[in-house]
């Protein structure tokens, strides 16, 4: 079987607030948008952004209890992106959680907040190449 993701998708609370932060602090732009969901047309999958009730509904999961236990990861082609690219989410509504720093495996990485509360990890590391169409390649 292909290994793949088709779409991830987060539960939010807020469409506008949401919005706000992917397109003006990631500088994304929706391919598809309406008055509860957003999707943005990634590198190979699909990001959405749904308004949790509705999300719920979906899934077939009413009251979903919402867990912080995962990260979502932006990586950078150089490590002087890390930093401005953290200042320009947190300006878009974001919270910062940790500023960047570097990890004991090498590279440099920082955490922030989405409106939601979803962790976004802003990295760049020199073993994870990212080519001319957005791909990383994990080279370990």
């Amino acid at each position: 079987m292909q290994q793949q993701i088709a779409v991830v998708t987060l539960g939010i609370s807020d469409l506008s607030r949401s919005r706000h932060f992917y397109v003006e602090g990631f500088g994304w732009s929706p391919v598809f948008e309406n008055a509860e969901i957003a999707f943005y047309q990634m590198n190979g999958f699909v990001f959405g952004t749904w308004l949790q009730p509705e999300l719920e509904k979906d899934m077939d999961r009413p009251g979903l209890a919402r867990q912080g236990a995962f990260a979502l990861a932006h990586n950078v082609r150089t490590a002087d992106q890390v930093a401005p690219l953290m200042d320009r989410l947190v300006a878009a509504g974001g919270r910062m959680l940790r500023p960047a720093d570097t990890p004991p495996h090498g590279g440099l990485r920082g955490y922030v907040a989405d409106p939601d509360d979803h962790a976004w990890e802003i990295a760049w590391n020199a073993a994870w190449p990212i080519d001319a169409n957005g791909m990383v390649t994990f080279k370990g």
